[in-house]
């Protein structure tokens, strides 16, 4: 498949950049919608599972408005992807889980404690900060088989460990962790497969995106590292779930938009305002991760 690569002028880059950092705030923000709302359907049916849940929660519009959310969530997506740097738009749906918690609060009558507020500044800037200094750039949207196949060994190869090491003998948190790691592995493998399968349909259409391996591959990778995710959350607290899957995903789309796509991120001195935006985020994550289970 040949490469897309695009020539624009500086200006017109930048909008590119804007845009693709809009959708992704955007989906960060749907997503949270979706899981708030598919949460407040949630406590309103009896405890059960199966198809007598998903009847019952057919039958609430909160979860309707949820499911559009995350439907919504991964078109936007998949815009930033097609429009921007995985190392610019990845990072951004750390705002998730500040998302999540403003909108649950006033939904499920709850009030937001100071201390969470503080974690949510934490967040988001360290987040400005992480994405100011580093500058994410590159308009590929393809790569090469040579690159491809030593990154799904890689990912697929760690995400296989993980589910290896977090034995059910394994204490709680560390099966958390690992797990969490695993999906969030998971979860930027299918970010890199989402824009390269996006790009096909851009330049394309829906017959090459739909002869794409990678269109099939997000799928398998996605569900992949929501069961992950499932099991993680079943394991321990969140507290030791949500950084390794916050921080996590972040930084191996990262590395994969560098690796696949040939993005480039300022290094140099910049890498120490960098270490301190990322402390900054996970502080934040792990504070709002014990807020968390006080709004269900």
């Amino acid at each position: 498949m040949a490469r897309r690569a695009l020539v624009v002028s500086p200006g017109h880059a930048g909008e590119v950049i804007v845009l693709a950092a809009l959708f992704a705030v955007m989906g960060a923000a749907s997503n949270a919608a979706g899981t708030a709302f598919q949460r407040k359907a949630a406590s309103t049916v009896a405890r059960g599972g199966g198809l007598r849940l998903l009847r019952q929660l057919a039958h609430r519009p909160a979860w309707a408005i949820g499911v559009c959310g995350v439907v919504g969530a991964a078109l936007f997506q998949a815009l930033a992807l097609v429009n921007g740097p995985m190392a610019l738009v990845q990072p951004l749906f750390v705002l998730e889980l500040p998302f999540a918690l403003l909108i649950a609060a006033p939904l499920m009558h709850r009030h937001l404690p100071g201390a969470a507020w503080w974690a949510i500044t934490g967040v988001v800037m360290g987040l400005a900060l992480v994405l100011g200094s580093a500058a994410p750039s590159g308009t590929e949207n393809q790569a090469p088989m040579v690159r491809w196949i030593p990154a799904l060994a890689l990912c697929l190869g760690i995400m296989g460990a993980a589910v290896v090491l977090a034995r059910p003998e394994r204490p709680p948190l560390f099966r958390a962790a690992v797990l969490a790691t695993a999906s969030a592995v998971g979860n930027a493998l299918t970010a890199a497969l989402l824009k390269s399968a996006s790009g096909t349909f851009s330049d394309g259409g829906p017959v090459a995106f739909l002869s794409s391996w990678q269109t099939y591959g997000f799928a398998l990778t996605g569900v992949s590292a929501i069961l992950l995710l499932e099991n993680a959350l079943q394991a321990g607290w969140l507290a030791a779930s949500q950084p390794a899957l916050t921080i996590g995903d972040a930084t191996v789309s990262l590395l994969l938009g560098v690796t696949l796509f040939g993005e480039e991120i300022r290094t140099g001195w910049w890498l120490l305002p960098e270490a301190i935006g990322v402390g900054l985020i996970a502080w934040g994550v792990l504070r709002l991760s014990r807020v968390v289970p006080t709004m269900h």
